[in-house]
Protein backbone atom coordinates (compact mmCIF):
# COMPACT_ATOMS: atom_id res chain seq x y z
CA UNK A 1 0.00 0.00 0.00
CA UNK A 2 1.53 3.30 -1.10
CA UNK A 3 -0.55 5.34 1.35
CA UNK A 4 -2.87 4.81 4.30
CA UNK A 5 -4.22 8.37 4.35
CA UNK A 6 -4.39 11.39 2.07
CA UNK A 7 -2.51 14.60 2.77
CA UNK A 8 -5.71 16.36 3.81
CA UNK A 9 -7.10 13.69 6.09
CA UNK A 10 -5.13 13.61 9.33
CA UNK A 11 -6.47 15.31 12.48
CA UNK A 12 -5.78 15.28 16.22
CA UNK A 13 -7.79 12.03 16.42
CA UNK A 14 -4.93 10.32 14.55
CA UNK A 15 -2.22 11.33 17.04
CA UNK A 16 -0.02 8.35 17.87
CA UNK A 17 -0.97 6.37 14.77
CA UNK A 18 1.63 5.16 12.28
CA UNK A 19 0.65 6.36 8.80
CA UNK A 20 1.91 6.38 5.24
CA UNK A 21 1.43 9.43 3.01
CA UNK A 22 2.26 9.87 -0.66
CA UNK A 23 2.34 13.13 -2.58
CA UNK A 24 4.36 16.00 -3.99
CA UNK A 25 6.92 18.04 -2.08
CA UNK A 26 5.68 21.63 -1.89
CA UNK A 27 8.12 23.28 0.53
CA UNK A 28 11.30 22.26 2.37
CA UNK A 29 12.55 24.26 5.35
CA UNK A 30 15.80 23.37 7.12
CA UNK A 31 15.86 24.74 10.68
CA UNK A 32 19.33 23.86 11.84
CA UNK A 33 19.18 20.10 11.42
CA UNK A 34 15.41 19.74 11.73
CA UNK A 35 13.82 19.59 8.26
CA UNK A 36 10.17 20.48 7.69
CA UNK A 37 8.54 19.20 4.50
CA UNK A 38 5.07 20.17 3.23
CA UNK A 39 3.67 17.20 1.29
CA UNK A 40 0.68 17.84 -0.96
CA UNK A 41 -1.95 15.93 -2.88
CA UNK A 42 -5.35 17.04 -4.19
CA UNK A 43 -6.92 16.53 -0.76
CA UNK A 44 -4.68 18.94 1.12
CA UNK A 45 -1.29 19.45 2.70
CA UNK A 46 0.48 17.85 5.68
CA UNK A 47 3.61 19.00 7.47
CA UNK A 48 6.25 16.31 7.82
CA UNK A 49 9.16 16.69 10.27
CA UNK A 50 12.44 14.82 10.39
CA UNK A 51 15.33 15.40 12.78
CA UNK A 52 18.55 13.65 13.84
CA UNK A 53 16.54 11.54 16.31
CA UNK A 54 15.00 9.65 13.36
CA UNK A 55 18.48 8.81 12.05
CA UNK A 56 20.95 10.40 9.67
CA UNK A 57 19.74 8.31 6.72
CA UNK A 58 16.20 9.77 6.88
CA UNK A 59 17.58 13.24 7.48
CA UNK A 60 19.92 12.99 4.48
CA UNK A 61 17.03 12.02 2.18
CA UNK A 62 14.93 14.92 3.53
CA UNK A 63 17.76 17.38 2.90
CA UNK A 64 18.08 16.16 -0.70
CA UNK A 65 14.45 16.80 -1.62
CA UNK A 66 13.38 19.44 -4.13
CA UNK A 67 10.05 21.00 -4.97
CA UNK A 68 7.62 18.71 -6.86
CA UNK A 69 9.54 15.51 -6.05
CA UNK A 70 7.08 12.65 -5.51
CA UNK A 71 7.62 11.00 -2.14
CA UNK A 72 6.26 8.34 0.18
CA UNK A 73 6.44 9.19 3.90
CA UNK A 74 6.08 6.74 6.76
CA UNK A 75 5.85 8.15 10.26
CA UNK A 76 3.83 8.80 13.40
CA UNK A 77 1.19 11.51 13.77
CA UNK A 78 2.06 14.01 16.52
CA UNK A 79 0.65 17.21 17.96
CA UNK A 80 2.38 20.33 16.69
CA UNK A 81 4.43 22.27 19.19
CA UNK A 82 2.51 24.84 21.21
CA UNK A 83 1.98 28.04 19.26
CA UNK A 84 2.86 26.39 15.93
CA UNK A 85 -0.67 25.53 14.74
CA UNK A 86 -1.59 26.64 11.22
CA UNK A 87 -5.31 27.65 11.19
CA UNK A 88 -5.23 27.98 7.38
CA UNK A 89 -4.79 24.19 7.03
CA UNK A 90 -7.29 21.49 7.90
CA UNK A 91 -4.25 19.48 9.08
CA UNK A 92 -2.79 22.49 10.85
CA UNK A 93 -2.83 21.04 14.37
CA UNK A 94 -0.76 17.95 13.61
CA UNK A 95 2.44 16.89 11.89
CA UNK A 96 3.92 13.58 10.82
CA UNK A 97 7.29 12.71 12.31
CA UNK A 98 8.96 10.73 9.56
CA UNK A 99 10.63 7.40 10.17
CA UNK A 100 11.18 6.69 6.48
CA UNK A 101 11.21 8.81 3.31
CA UNK A 102 11.13 7.04 -0.03
CA UNK A 103 11.55 9.09 -3.21
CA UNK A 104 9.10 7.71 -5.76
CA UNK A 105 10.19 10.10 -8.51
CA UNK A 106 12.62 12.98 -8.82
CA UNK A 107 11.29 16.15 -10.49
CA UNK A 108 13.22 18.51 -12.74
CA UNK A 109 13.06 22.17 -11.81
CA UNK A 110 9.62 23.18 -13.15
CA UNK A 111 9.04 26.35 -15.23
CA UNK A 112 6.79 27.51 -12.38
CA UNK A 113 5.58 26.14 -9.07
CA UNK A 114 1.89 25.38 -8.46
CA UNK A 115 1.97 27.12 -5.08
CA UNK A 116 3.78 30.30 -6.14
CA UNK A 117 1.85 33.45 -5.26
CA UNK A 118 2.27 35.19 -8.63
CA UNK A 119 0.57 33.05 -11.24
CA UNK A 120 2.51 32.24 -14.41
CA UNK A 121 1.32 33.56 -17.78
CA UNK A 122 -1.51 31.67 -19.43
CA UNK A 123 0.51 30.34 -22.38
CA UNK A 124 3.12 28.89 -20.02
CA UNK A 125 0.42 27.37 -17.82
CA UNK A 126 -1.29 25.78 -20.84
CA UNK A 127 1.98 24.39 -22.20
CA UNK A 128 2.76 22.76 -18.82
CA UNK A 129 -0.86 22.03 -17.97
CA UNK A 130 0.07 18.98 -15.88
CA UNK A 131 1.83 21.35 -13.48
CA UNK A 132 -0.87 24.01 -13.64
CA UNK A 133 -3.53 21.41 -12.78
CA UNK A 134 -1.73 20.86 -9.45
CA UNK A 135 -2.69 24.38 -8.35
CA UNK A 136 -5.23 24.39 -5.55
CA UNK A 137 -7.49 26.80 -7.43
CA UNK A 138 -7.58 24.54 -10.49
CA UNK A 139 -8.29 21.46 -8.39
CA UNK A 140 -11.04 23.30 -6.53
CA UNK A 141 -12.67 24.34 -9.82
CA UNK A 142 -12.54 20.88 -11.37
CA UNK A 143 -13.99 19.40 -8.18
CA UNK A 144 -16.82 21.95 -8.40
CA UNK A 145 -17.35 20.96 -12.02
CA UNK A 146 -17.60 17.28 -11.09
CA UNK A 147 -20.05 17.98 -8.28
CA UNK A 148 -22.19 20.27 -10.47
CA UNK A 149 -22.47 17.63 -13.18
CA UNK A 150 -23.39 14.96 -10.63
CA UNK A 151 -26.03 17.25 -9.13
CA UNK A 152 -27.51 17.86 -12.57
CA UNK A 153 -27.58 14.15 -13.37
CA UNK A 154 -29.27 13.42 -10.04
CA UNK A 155 -31.88 16.15 -10.59
CA UNK A 156 -32.89 14.89 -14.01
CA UNK A 157 -32.92 11.26 -12.87
CA UNK A 158 -35.40 12.30 -10.18
CA UNK A 159 -37.58 13.82 -12.91
CA UNK A 160 -37.68 10.67 -15.06
CA UNK A 161 -35.24 11.78 -17.77
CA UNK A 162 -33.44 9.08 -19.77
CA UNK A 163 -29.70 9.55 -20.38
CA UNK A 164 -29.03 8.68 -24.03
CA UNK A 165 -25.72 9.07 -25.87
CA UNK A 166 -25.88 10.42 -29.42
CA UNK A 167 -23.26 10.00 -32.17
CA UNK A 168 -20.05 12.00 -32.39
CA UNK A 169 -19.58 11.14 -36.07
CA UNK A 170 -22.56 12.52 -37.95
CA UNK A 171 -23.54 14.42 -41.06
CA UNK A 172 -22.59 18.03 -41.83
CA UNK A 173 -25.68 20.22 -41.57
CA UNK A 174 -25.89 24.03 -41.61
CA UNK A 175 -26.53 25.09 -38.01
CA UNK A 176 -24.85 28.49 -37.87
CA UNK A 177 -21.15 27.82 -37.17
CA UNK A 178 -18.57 25.92 -39.19
CA UNK A 179 -18.38 22.17 -38.73
CA UNK A 180 -15.25 20.26 -37.84
CA UNK A 181 -14.99 17.70 -40.63
CA UNK A 182 -13.63 14.13 -40.40
CA UNK A 183 -12.69 12.46 -43.70
CA UNK A 184 -13.94 8.94 -44.28
CA UNK A 185 -11.30 6.42 -45.33
CA UNK A 186 -13.77 3.85 -46.67
CA UNK A 187 -16.13 6.28 -48.45
CA UNK A 188 -14.05 8.18 -50.98
CA UNK A 189 -14.56 11.96 -50.96
CA UNK A 190 -17.07 11.91 -48.12
CA UNK A 191 -16.87 13.36 -44.62
CA UNK A 192 -18.36 13.02 -41.20
CA UNK A 193 -18.92 16.14 -39.11
CA UNK A 194 -18.41 16.47 -35.38
CA UNK A 195 -21.69 17.59 -33.78
CA UNK A 196 -22.29 21.28 -33.08
CA UNK A 197 -25.06 19.93 -30.84
CA UNK A 198 -27.16 16.75 -30.67
CA UNK A 199 -30.10 18.78 -32.03
CA UNK A 200 -31.42 16.47 -34.73
CA UNK A 201 -30.77 13.27 -32.80
CA UNK A 202 -32.68 14.47 -29.77
CA UNK A 203 -35.62 15.46 -31.96
CA UNK A 204 -35.55 11.96 -33.42
CA UNK A 205 -35.62 10.56 -29.87
CA UNK A 206 -38.79 12.57 -29.19
CA UNK A 207 -40.40 11.18 -32.35
CA UNK A 208 -39.32 7.71 -31.17
CA UNK A 209 -41.24 8.18 -27.92
CA UNK A 210 -38.44 8.87 -25.40
CA UNK A 211 -40.28 11.86 -24.00
CA UNK A 212 -37.61 13.01 -21.52
CA UNK A 213 -34.03 12.83 -22.81
CA UNK A 214 -30.90 14.25 -21.17
CA UNK A 215 -27.17 14.01 -21.93
CA UNK A 216 -23.90 15.60 -20.91
CA UNK A 217 -22.86 16.11 -24.52
CA UNK A 218 -19.56 17.01 -26.15
CA UNK A 219 -20.00 19.55 -28.96
CA UNK A 220 -17.69 21.12 -31.53
CA UNK A 221 -17.81 24.40 -33.45
CA UNK A 222 -15.09 25.79 -35.67
CA UNK A 223 -15.60 29.45 -34.81
CA UNK A 224 -13.61 32.45 -33.62
CA UNK A 225 -12.91 32.21 -29.91
CA UNK A 226 -13.05 34.52 -26.88
CA UNK A 227 -12.68 34.25 -23.12
CA UNK A 228 -16.00 32.41 -22.66
CA UNK A 229 -15.94 30.20 -25.77
CA UNK A 230 -14.07 27.06 -26.83
CA UNK A 231 -13.98 25.02 -30.08
CA UNK A 232 -14.97 21.90 -28.14
CA UNK A 233 -17.29 22.30 -25.22
CA UNK A 234 -19.68 20.44 -22.95
CA UNK A 235 -23.37 21.09 -22.64
CA UNK A 236 -26.21 19.70 -20.60
CA UNK A 237 -28.60 18.80 -23.39
CA UNK A 238 -32.24 17.92 -22.83
CA UNK A 239 -35.47 17.50 -24.76
CA UNK A 240 -39.07 16.95 -23.68
CA UNK A 241 -42.27 15.91 -25.48
CA UNK A 242 -45.80 17.24 -25.03
CA UNK A 243 -44.52 20.51 -23.56
CA UNK A 244 -44.60 24.22 -24.21
CA UNK A 245 -41.93 26.83 -23.40
CA UNK A 246 -43.19 27.26 -19.83
CA UNK A 247 -42.67 23.55 -19.15
CA UNK A 248 -39.06 23.58 -20.34
CA UNK A 249 -38.21 26.79 -18.49
CA UNK A 250 -39.96 25.40 -15.41
CA UNK A 251 -37.76 22.30 -15.25
CA UNK A 252 -34.66 24.52 -15.56
CA UNK A 253 -36.01 26.91 -12.92
CA UNK A 254 -36.09 23.96 -10.52
CA UNK A 255 -32.54 22.99 -11.43
CA UNK A 256 -31.23 26.53 -10.90
CA UNK A 257 -33.01 26.80 -7.54
CA UNK A 258 -31.28 23.59 -6.40
CA UNK A 259 -27.83 24.46 -7.75
CA UNK A 260 -27.93 27.99 -6.35
CA UNK A 261 -28.96 26.67 -2.92
CA UNK A 262 -26.50 23.78 -2.78
CA UNK A 263 -23.45 25.45 -4.32
CA UNK A 264 -23.88 29.17 -3.67
CA UNK A 265 -26.05 29.28 -0.56
CA UNK A 266 -28.56 31.45 -2.45
CA UNK A 267 -32.31 30.94 -2.23
CA UNK A 268 -33.89 31.65 -5.61
CA UNK A 269 -37.61 32.06 -6.17
CA UNK A 270 -39.21 30.22 -9.07
CA UNK A 271 -40.27 31.06 -11.66
CA UNK A 272 -37.18 33.07 -12.51
CA UNK A 273 -37.78 36.61 -13.86
CA UNK A 274 -38.50 36.92 -17.59
CA UNK A 275 -38.31 39.71 -20.13
CA UNK A 276 -38.88 39.77 -23.86
CA UNK A 277 -36.06 40.15 -26.36
CA UNK A 278 -37.46 43.52 -27.44
CA UNK A 279 -37.49 44.78 -23.85
CA UNK A 280 -33.93 43.56 -23.23
CA UNK A 281 -32.62 45.34 -26.33
CA UNK A 282 -34.55 48.51 -25.53
CA UNK A 283 -33.47 48.73 -21.88
CA UNK A 284 -29.98 47.20 -21.99
CA UNK A 285 -28.85 46.89 -25.62
CA UNK A 286 -28.20 43.16 -25.19
CA UNK A 287 -30.17 39.91 -25.37
CA UNK A 288 -28.12 38.73 -22.37
CA UNK A 289 -28.27 41.73 -20.01
CA UNK A 290 -26.41 41.83 -16.71
CA UNK A 291 -29.13 42.75 -14.21
CA UNK A 292 -26.91 43.08 -11.13
CA UNK A 293 -26.89 46.85 -11.66
CA UNK A 294 -29.03 49.53 -13.33
CA UNK A 295 -27.68 52.09 -15.83
CA UNK A 296 -30.55 51.39 -18.22
CA UNK A 297 -30.64 52.88 -21.70
CA UNK A 298 -32.75 56.00 -22.21
CA UNK A 299 -34.14 56.66 -25.70
CA UNK A 300 -33.97 60.34 -26.73
CA UNK A 301 -34.79 59.84 -30.40
CA UNK A 302 -38.03 61.85 -30.41
CA UNK A 303 -36.36 64.65 -28.49
CA UNK A 304 -33.47 64.66 -30.98
CA UNK A 305 -35.94 64.87 -33.85
CA UNK A 306 -36.89 68.36 -32.66
CA UNK A 307 -33.41 69.85 -32.42
CA UNK A 308 -31.39 71.67 -35.07
CA UNK A 309 -28.14 70.12 -33.75
CA UNK A 310 -26.75 68.40 -36.82
CA UNK A 311 -25.24 65.32 -35.10
CA UNK A 312 -28.49 64.35 -33.37
CA UNK A 313 -30.91 65.45 -36.04
CA UNK A 314 -28.87 63.93 -38.86
CA UNK A 315 -28.78 60.51 -37.19
CA UNK A 316 -32.55 60.53 -36.67
CA UNK A 317 -33.30 61.75 -40.21
CA UNK A 318 -31.18 58.86 -41.51
CA UNK A 319 -33.38 56.38 -39.65
CA UNK A 320 -31.09 56.09 -36.64
CA UNK A 321 -31.56 56.65 -32.91
CA UNK A 322 -30.20 58.81 -30.12
CA UNK A 323 -29.89 56.79 -26.91
CA UNK A 324 -27.79 57.01 -23.80
CA UNK A 325 -26.99 55.89 -20.27
CA UNK A 326 -26.55 57.79 -17.00
CA UNK A 327 -23.60 57.32 -14.68
CA UNK A 328 -25.20 58.33 -11.43
CA UNK A 329 -23.28 60.69 -9.13
CA UNK A 330 -19.82 59.86 -10.53
CA UNK A 331 -19.20 62.68 -13.04
CA UNK A 332 -16.33 64.02 -10.93
CA UNK A 333 -14.36 60.82 -11.64
CA UNK A 334 -14.35 61.40 -15.40
CA UNK A 335 -11.57 63.60 -16.74
CA UNK A 336 -11.54 64.69 -20.35
CA UNK A 337 -8.85 62.06 -20.98
CA UNK A 338 -11.05 59.32 -19.58
CA UNK A 339 -14.01 60.42 -21.69
CA UNK A 340 -11.75 60.44 -24.75
CA UNK A 341 -10.80 56.84 -23.91
CA UNK A 342 -14.50 55.90 -23.79
CA UNK A 343 -15.01 57.66 -27.12
CA UNK A 344 -12.22 55.64 -28.72
CA UNK A 345 -13.70 52.50 -27.15
CA UNK A 346 -17.13 52.90 -28.78
CA UNK A 347 -15.56 53.94 -32.08
CA UNK A 348 -12.99 51.16 -32.35
CA UNK A 349 -14.96 48.29 -30.79
CA UNK A 350 -18.49 49.02 -32.01
CA UNK A 351 -18.17 51.31 -35.04
CA UNK A 352 -19.85 54.31 -33.42
CA UNK A 353 -19.31 57.73 -35.02
CA UNK A 354 -18.65 59.37 -31.67
CA UNK A 355 -19.77 59.81 -28.08
CA UNK A 356 -21.73 62.81 -26.80
CA UNK A 357 -21.52 63.55 -23.10
CA UNK A 358 -23.00 65.94 -20.56
CA UNK A 359 -22.06 66.66 -16.97
CA UNK A 360 -24.76 67.83 -14.58
CA UNK A 361 -23.42 70.87 -12.76
CA UNK A 362 -24.16 71.72 -9.09
CA UNK A 363 -26.82 74.20 -10.24
CA UNK A 364 -28.52 71.44 -12.28
CA UNK A 365 -27.43 72.72 -15.70
CA UNK A 366 -26.12 70.33 -18.36
CA UNK A 367 -22.61 71.18 -19.48
CA UNK A 368 -20.68 69.79 -22.43
CA UNK A 369 -18.55 71.10 -25.26
CA UNK A 370 -21.68 70.72 -27.42
CA UNK A 371 -24.10 72.39 -24.97
CA UNK A 372 -23.90 75.68 -26.88
CA UNK A 373 -25.20 73.93 -30.01
CA UNK A 374 -28.40 72.72 -28.31
CA UNK A 375 -31.56 74.64 -27.60
CA UNK A 376 -32.58 75.21 -23.98
CA UNK A 377 -35.68 73.10 -24.58
CA UNK A 378 -33.53 70.20 -25.78
CA UNK A 379 -31.20 70.45 -22.78
CA UNK A 380 -34.19 70.55 -20.45
CA UNK A 381 -35.68 67.56 -22.26
CA UNK A 382 -32.47 65.56 -21.86
CA UNK A 383 -32.32 66.37 -18.17
CA UNK A 384 -35.92 65.26 -17.71
CA UNK A 385 -35.53 62.08 -19.80
CA UNK A 386 -32.58 60.90 -17.69
CA UNK A 387 -33.98 62.24 -14.39
CA UNK A 388 -30.53 63.81 -14.13
CA UNK A 389 -29.23 65.21 -10.85
CA UNK A 390 -26.09 67.22 -10.00
CA UNK A 391 -23.01 65.00 -10.25
CA UNK A 392 -24.46 62.70 -12.93
CA UNK A 393 -22.75 61.99 -16.25
CA UNK A 394 -24.80 61.37 -19.40
CA UNK A 395 -23.29 59.40 -22.30
CA UNK A 396 -25.16 59.33 -25.64
CA UNK A 397 -24.74 57.71 -29.03
CA UNK A 398 -26.40 58.97 -32.23
CA UNK A 399 -26.28 56.10 -34.68
CA UNK A 400 -28.13 53.07 -36.05
CA UNK A 401 -30.19 50.93 -33.68
CA UNK A 402 -27.60 48.15 -33.87
CA UNK A 403 -24.65 50.44 -33.09
CA UNK A 404 -26.44 52.15 -30.19
CA UNK A 405 -27.31 48.75 -28.74
CA UNK A 406 -23.80 47.35 -29.02
CA UNK A 407 -22.04 50.54 -28.02
CA UNK A 408 -24.19 51.33 -24.98
CA UNK A 409 -24.13 47.71 -23.84
CA UNK A 410 -20.33 47.80 -24.10
CA UNK A 411 -20.15 51.08 -22.18
CA UNK A 412 -22.56 49.79 -19.55
CA UNK A 413 -20.52 46.63 -18.93
CA UNK A 414 -17.18 48.42 -18.92
CA UNK A 415 -18.26 51.18 -16.56
CA UNK A 416 -20.02 48.79 -14.19
CA UNK A 417 -16.72 46.95 -13.75
CA UNK A 418 -14.53 50.05 -13.52
CA UNK A 419 -16.87 51.79 -11.08
CA UNK A 420 -17.56 48.58 -9.09
CA UNK A 421 -21.32 48.97 -9.37
CA UNK A 422 -21.99 45.38 -8.28
CA UNK A 423 -20.65 42.77 -5.92
CA UNK A 424 -18.69 40.20 -7.99
CA UNK A 425 -20.08 37.41 -5.80
CA UNK A 426 -23.71 38.35 -6.57
CA UNK A 427 -25.62 36.10 -8.97
CA UNK A 428 -28.67 37.10 -11.01
CA UNK A 429 -30.69 34.51 -12.94
CA UNK A 430 -33.35 35.43 -15.52
CA UNK A 431 -34.89 34.46 -18.85
CA UNK A 432 -35.03 36.34 -22.14
CA UNK A 433 -37.92 35.11 -24.31
CA UNK A 434 -39.75 35.74 -27.61
CA UNK A 435 -36.70 36.22 -29.82
CA UNK A 436 -37.07 37.15 -33.48
CA UNK A 437 -37.41 34.04 -35.60
CA UNK A 438 -35.11 35.38 -38.33
CA UNK A 439 -32.53 38.03 -39.02
CA UNK A 440 -31.53 39.33 -42.44
CA UNK A 441 -27.99 38.59 -43.59
CA UNK A 442 -27.01 41.38 -45.98
CA UNK A 443 -23.92 39.50 -47.18
CA UNK A 444 -26.01 36.46 -48.17
CA UNK A 445 -28.97 38.58 -49.24
CA UNK A 446 -31.49 36.38 -47.42
CA UNK A 447 -33.03 35.53 -44.09
CA UNK A 448 -31.16 33.30 -41.63
CA UNK A 449 -32.43 31.62 -38.47
CA UNK A 450 -31.58 33.52 -35.29
CA UNK A 451 -31.40 30.25 -33.31
CA UNK A 452 -31.60 27.29 -35.71
CA UNK A 453 -33.89 26.25 -38.57
CA UNK A 454 -35.91 23.82 -36.40
CA UNK A 455 -37.33 26.53 -34.11
CA UNK A 456 -41.11 26.91 -34.02
CA UNK A 457 -42.74 30.34 -34.46
CA UNK A 458 -45.16 31.71 -31.88
CA UNK A 459 -48.65 30.50 -32.74
CA UNK A 460 -49.93 34.06 -33.17
CA UNK A 461 -47.07 34.86 -35.57
CA UNK A 462 -47.45 31.83 -37.81
CA UNK A 463 -49.16 33.92 -40.50
CA UNK A 464 -46.03 36.13 -40.75
CA UNK A 465 -43.82 33.19 -41.65
CA UNK A 466 -43.99 33.85 -45.38
CA UNK A 467 -45.65 37.26 -45.55
CA UNK A 468 -43.52 39.24 -43.07
CA UNK A 469 -40.60 37.21 -41.67
CA UNK A 470 -39.21 40.24 -39.83
CA UNK A 471 -42.33 40.26 -37.62
CA UNK A 472 -42.21 36.58 -36.78
CA UNK A 473 -41.18 35.73 -33.22
CA UNK A 474 -39.85 32.38 -32.10
CA UNK A 475 -40.73 30.06 -29.24
CA UNK A 476 -37.20 30.66 -28.00
CA UNK A 477 -35.79 31.29 -24.54
CA UNK A 478 -32.31 31.95 -23.16
CA UNK A 479 -31.18 31.53 -19.56
CA UNK A 480 -29.06 34.56 -18.59
CA UNK A 481 -26.75 34.64 -15.56
CA UNK A 482 -24.78 37.82 -14.79
CA UNK A 483 -24.88 38.98 -18.39
CA UNK A 484 -23.85 35.64 -19.90
CA UNK A 485 -26.05 33.35 -21.96
CA UNK A 486 -25.86 30.25 -19.78
CA UNK A 487 -28.24 28.24 -21.94
CA UNK A 488 -30.57 28.51 -24.88
CA UNK A 489 -33.52 26.52 -26.10
CA UNK A 490 -36.62 26.51 -28.26
CA UNK A 491 -39.82 24.65 -28.91
CA UNK A 492 -39.25 22.76 -32.17
CA UNK A 493 -41.27 22.53 -35.32
CA UNK A 494 -43.14 19.22 -35.29
CA UNK A 495 -45.13 19.73 -38.50
CA UNK A 496 -43.35 18.66 -41.70
CA UNK A 497 -45.07 21.33 -43.83
CA UNK A 498 -44.11 24.18 -41.50
CA UNK A 499 -40.54 22.86 -41.42
CA UNK A 500 -40.45 22.81 -45.21
CA UNK A 501 -41.73 26.41 -45.32
CA UNK A 502 -38.95 27.52 -42.99
CA UNK A 503 -36.34 25.73 -45.07
CA UNK A 504 -37.59 27.52 -48.21
CA UNK A 505 -37.45 30.90 -46.46
CA UNK A 506 -33.85 30.16 -45.47
CA UNK A 507 -32.91 29.51 -49.07
CA UNK A 508 -33.10 25.70 -49.05
CA UNK A 509 -34.95 24.32 -52.02
CA UNK A 510 -37.08 21.17 -51.50
CA UNK A 511 -34.29 19.18 -53.14
CA UNK A 512 -31.61 20.65 -50.87
CA UNK A 513 -33.78 20.15 -47.80
CA UNK A 514 -34.39 16.55 -48.78
CA UNK A 515 -30.69 15.94 -49.39
CA UNK A 516 -29.58 17.45 -46.04
CA UNK A 517 -32.51 16.81 -43.74
CA UNK A 518 -34.52 14.11 -45.47
CA UNK A 519 -34.40 11.81 -42.46
CA UNK A 520 -35.90 14.52 -40.23
CA UNK A 521 -38.63 15.46 -42.70
CA UNK A 522 -39.51 11.79 -43.11
CA UNK A 523 -39.57 11.28 -39.34
CA UNK A 524 -41.90 14.26 -38.85
CA UNK A 525 -44.45 12.50 -41.07
CA UNK A 526 -44.62 9.47 -38.80
CA UNK A 527 -46.30 10.93 -35.74
CA UNK A 528 -44.08 13.64 -34.26
CA UNK A 529 -45.26 14.97 -30.87
CA UNK A 530 -44.92 18.65 -29.88
CA UNK A 531 -41.48 18.89 -28.33
CA UNK A 532 -38.79 21.29 -27.21
CA UNK A 533 -35.68 21.52 -25.13
CA UNK A 534 -32.65 23.48 -24.10
CA UNK A 535 -28.88 23.19 -23.83
CA UNK A 536 -26.98 24.63 -20.86
CA UNK A 537 -23.29 25.39 -21.26
CA UNK A 538 -21.58 23.30 -18.58
CA UNK A 539 -18.24 25.10 -18.99
CA UNK A 540 -19.90 28.50 -18.67
CA UNK A 541 -21.99 27.41 -15.67
CA UNK A 542 -18.86 26.25 -13.87
CA UNK A 543 -17.13 29.53 -14.75
CA UNK A 544 -20.02 31.53 -13.27
CA UNK A 545 -20.48 29.37 -10.17
CA UNK A 546 -16.72 29.46 -9.51
CA UNK A 547 -16.62 33.25 -9.88
CA UNK A 548 -14.15 33.11 -12.79
CA UNK A 549 -14.00 35.26 -15.91
CA UNK A 550 -12.17 32.87 -18.23
CA UNK A 551 -13.73 29.62 -19.41
CA UNK A 552 -10.31 28.04 -19.94
CA UNK A 553 -9.78 28.00 -16.17
CA UNK A 554 -12.62 25.52 -15.66
CA UNK A 555 -11.66 23.03 -18.40
CA UNK A 556 -8.93 20.49 -17.74
CA UNK A 557 -7.31 20.69 -21.18
CA UNK A 558 -8.57 23.78 -23.03
CA UNK A 559 -7.54 25.33 -26.31
CA UNK A 560 -6.08 28.81 -26.69
CA UNK A 561 -7.92 31.64 -28.45
CA UNK A 562 -6.26 30.39 -31.64
CA UNK A 563 -7.78 26.93 -31.10
CA UNK A 564 -4.44 25.30 -30.22
CA UNK A 565 -3.47 22.84 -27.49
CA UNK A 566 -0.07 24.14 -26.39
CA UNK A 567 0.68 21.04 -24.31
CA UNK A 568 0.27 18.44 -27.09
CA UNK A 569 0.93 20.97 -29.91
CA UNK A 570 -2.35 20.08 -31.58
CA UNK A 571 -3.35 20.56 -34.32
CA UNK A 572 -0.30 18.99 -35.90
CA UNK A 573 0.85 17.47 -39.15
CA UNK A 574 0.08 13.85 -40.01
CA UNK A 575 2.02 11.23 -41.91
CA UNK A 576 1.75 11.60 -45.73
CA UNK A 577 0.76 7.93 -45.95
CA UNK A 578 -2.26 8.62 -43.77
CA UNK A 579 -3.25 11.54 -45.99
CA UNK A 580 -2.91 9.29 -49.03
CA UNK A 581 -5.21 6.72 -47.44
CA UNK A 582 -7.80 9.45 -46.94
CA UNK A 583 -7.36 10.80 -50.49
CA UNK A 584 -6.35 14.21 -49.15
CA UNK A 585 -3.76 16.48 -50.73
CA UNK A 586 -2.44 19.54 -48.88
CA UNK A 587 -2.21 22.63 -51.06
CA UNK A 588 0.73 25.03 -50.58
CA UNK A 589 0.04 27.65 -47.95
CA UNK A 590 -1.17 30.85 -49.64
CA UNK A 591 1.21 33.78 -49.50
CA UNK A 592 -0.28 36.72 -47.65
CA UNK A 593 0.96 40.25 -48.19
Amino acid sequence: MLRTHTCGELRTDHIGQEVTLSGWVENIRDHGGTVFIDVRDRYGRTQVVTSPEEGQEVLAVAESLRGEDVVQIRGVVARRLEGKDNPKLATGQIEVRATNIHILNRADTPPFYPHQEEMAGEDLRLKYRYIDLRREAMQRTLLLRSRLIKAMRDYFAEHDFIDVETPILGRSTPEGARDYLVPSRVHWGKFFALPQSPQLYKQILMIAGYDRYVQIARCFRDEDLRADRQPEFTQLDLEMSFVDADDVMGIIDGLMVRLARDFLGIELSAPLPRMSYDEAMRRFGSDAPDLRYGMEIVDCTELARQTAFRVFRGAVDAGGHVRGIKVEGRAGEFSRKRIDELTDFVKNDFGAKGLAWFRVEPDGALWSPISKNLEEATLAGLKQAFAAQPGDLLLLLADSWEVTCKGLNGLRRRLAGELQLYNPSDMHFSWVVDFPMFEFDHDLGRWVAMHHPFTAPLDEDLSYLSAAPQRCRAKAYDLVINGYEAGGGTIRIHDAQVQQTVFQLLGLSPEMAKERFGFLLDALRYGAPPHGGIALGVDRLVMLFAGLDNIRDCIAFPKTQRAMDLMTEAPGEVDPAQLHELHIQIEPKPITK
